[in-house]
């Protein structure tokens, strides 16, 4: 009998992040390679812009969503 092997799937890089604007303290999740501007729902203050792979997080990473 022939036993099977296990093949693993590479996790993917990117992850939802939870962030909490600087300006007025609202937080918003975000994804961390985030191809457009991300702005604050609350305050319009930017986020996290893209930088061609990860983007630029400005509010303070308060953690990670699915980890």
């Amino acid at each position: 009998m022939v036993s099977k092997q296990k093949i693993e799937v590479p996790l993917p890089k990117s992850k939802f992040l939870r962030v909490k604007c600087k300006s007025c303290g609202n937080e918003q999740i975000i994804f961390s390679h985030a191809s457009t501007v991300v702005r604050c729902f609350v305050c319009e203050e930017a986020l996290a812009e893209p930088t061609g792979g990860k983007a630029r997080v400005y509010g303070r990473i308060i953690g990670e969503l699915g980890v």
